[in-house]
């Protein structure tokens, strides 16, 4: 009984598409970094530009930058729910094609299914792999934002009367007509320097913008398994193909054994 359990644990160790886990813990990780610290970013982002740039939200229906905002979090959250299935799918896809799964539903019907369900899935994961490259660089803009602004801070601690100022029209955040600029001079930008609001903002960004990174590379981790595997079902169908071949050829053999056999019999009486 001991020996029927470790052969039972062994088997469905074998049947473990490592490669589609590694992957798929990779891009969770990614998007739950990027969702996660992208959300709070933002959150923190509308704290400072009312705190300390003193924007007001714009009443009725007109887009500014805190409507902007709102709608990227509505996006983070079906970037969140998006993957987590796609995640589960690609694991599913994973299963299909390894040796525990072939051997309980037969050859044919892995090698018919998944090859459609494999190649359906390489070219879906590339769209995605590309979505995900412009994500990284949409997300690299609010890091270089506020890098400016983290420089600024800095500066104005290193050098004693330096006057510099940051004005939102040149990022796009407000139109041309408004000015919402803040200088080292103003109270305003000395609270923003000290708080820890900036700081963390900062670096929720920066982890937002590795997790984005990490979906990436995890994309393309999935493509190399998908691929593997559509190459797999591919020599499966033909290795299939090629003992139905053999086996109607054994028996067409066999069958014209049995009836010259027959025939000499029957000659012979």
């Amino acid at each position: 009984e001991m020996k029927w359990c470790f052969e039972c644990c062994i088997k469905c160790l074998g049947g473990i598409p490592y490669a589609s886990l590694i992957a798929t813990i990779l891009l969770y990780a990614g998007v739950a970094l990027f969702c996660g610290c992208g959300h709070e970013a933002l959150s923190g982002t509308v704290n400072i530009l009312q705190t300390y740039f003193e924007m007001a939200r714009t009443a009725g229906d007109t887009l500014d930058v805190f409507t902007m905002i709102d709608i990227f979090k509505y996006v983070i959250y079906g970037i969140a729910a998006a993957f987590f299935v796609y995640g589960i799918l690609l694991m599913v896809e994973g299963f299909f094609t390894t040796g525990a799964i072939k051997d309980l539903y037969g050859d044919f019907k892995i090698t018919t299914c998944g090859r459609c369900v494999s190649t359906w899935f390489i070219m879906l994961t590339y769209l995605f792999m590309l979505a995900w490259l412009g994500v990284t660089a949409f997300t690299s803009l609010p890091v270089y934002m506020y890098f400016n602004l983290w420089t600024i801070c800095r500066n104005t601690t290193l050098v004693e009367g330096a006057n510099l100022c940051l004005d939102l029209r040149q990022f796009g955040i407000v139109t041309i007509g408004e000015e919402k600029k803040i200088c080292t001079v103003s109270e305003n930008f000395l609270r923003m320097c000290e708080s820890t609001e900036l700081n963390m903002t900062f670096h929720l960004f920066i982890v937002a913008l590795a997790g984005a990174g990490a979906a990436v590379i995890a994309m393309v981790h999935y493509l190399m398994v998908l691929s593997a595997n559509w190459a797999y079902v591919k020599d499966a169908c033909r290795m299939q193909k090629y003992e139905d071949i053999k086996s109607k050829e054994e028996q067409e053999l066999h069958d014209i054994h049995s009836t010259r056999s027959k025939e000499r019999l029957n000659a012979y009486t």
